[in-house]
């Protein structure tokens, strides 16, 4: 198989597990061949987990999961030496970020120390323990999954953090039809244990490199940058995107356009991506809350396109 027939089976794979969600599903393998870290925010019960499992068995990539709580400290993640006797000095074990991907499971459940823990690890693919730096596997990914803020035992991101995950989507409810497959079907673990691995870690970076070479034209890149000079315009969000979230939602459109099985951008897939590339970084004038999809779907209305 061609690396194009490749995505297909691996998005088809995927869309037999996570059902009834195909464009969610499509937007997380698009974060990854962005080389991007990706935050799925929802309730619980939805298959945020579920997805995490099965995107990173069908990559064929190292995994490691870690439950986030209230007690849970940074060495818990980086890992920490130990004295042994038998050699007579202390010993690095390596913690659960040392994988290449990292599920961070409920990652809005632990405090801010330990969720800060991981800053160095997603921008800079390495962590420094007791004044060593260690680099990460590569490619190294962070899938983290989040509950609403407002619920019980939740502390919010800090922005610093938001800012290194390159794409936020939500699942939401199945419909009818969906829901009525998940009830009458096979538990979705045992599914994912016995998906089959389509791409190895290989693979998965030379199609990084060829997202890399997706063309983009200067039209394009300047409807991108009205889009990024309307959020700095103070009309619809308190501080707009920086330059490199603005990368972000460059290289989460070359994924995009790359999946749809074209060498060049165009203007639908920075629609298509926009919102979950910068919702997470942007912060509403008329809300209190954390920045909304729907404004962005507003801004994205009211600028023209080229």
């Amino acid at each position: 198989m061609n690396a194009k027939q490749k995505i297909q089976a691996l998005l088809n794979q995927l869309n037999t597990v996570i059902v009834g969600k195909p464009v969610q599903v499509q937007d997380c393998v698009a974060c990854l061949l962005a080389g991007g870290h990706l935050l799925i925010e929802d309730v619980p019960g939805v298959g945020k987990t579920t997805l995490a499992h099965a995107l990173s068995r069908s990559f064929g990539l190292q995994f490691s999961r870690v439950q986030f709580t209230a007690d849970l400290m940074p060495s818990d993640l980086t890992g920490v030496s130990i004295y042994e006797r038998q050699k007579e000095s202390f010993v690095f074990h390596p913690g659960p970020v040392f994988a290449q991907v990292l599920l961070a499971d409920e990652i809005n459940r632990a405090s801010p120390r330990t969720q800060s823990a991981l800053l160095e690890a997603m921008e800079e693919k390495q962590v420094t323990v007791e004044g060593e730096t260690r680099p990460l596997p590569v490619p190294f990914f962070v899938i983290a999954t989040q509950n609403p803020h407002d619920q019980l035992g939740t502390y919010s991101l800090p922005e610093s953090q938001l800012d290194r995950f390159h794409m936020r989507i939500s699942l939401g409810y199945p419909d009818r039809a969906a829901e009525r497959q998940l009830l009458g079907g096979g538990d979705r673990r045992d599914m994912v244990e016995q998906l089959e691995t389509l791409l190895t870690p290989h693979d998965l970076l030379e199609l990084q490199q060829q997202v890399l070479q997706v063309y983009a034209a200067e039209p394009l890149l300047n409807y991108l940058q009205d889009l990024i000079a309307a959020t700095r315009s103070g009309q619809w969000f308190l501080q707009g995107l920086s330059p490199r979230a603005g990368i972000a939602v460059m290289r989460a459109a070359r994924a995009q356009a790359f999946l749809s099985g074209r060498d060049y951008v165009a203007p639908d897939d920075l629609v298509a991506v926009l919102p979950q590339t910068a919702a997470h970084r942007l912060v509403p004038v008329t809300s209190a809350g954390r920045g909304s999809v729907e404004q962005v779907r507003a801004m994205l209305e009211a600028v023209p396109l080229p």
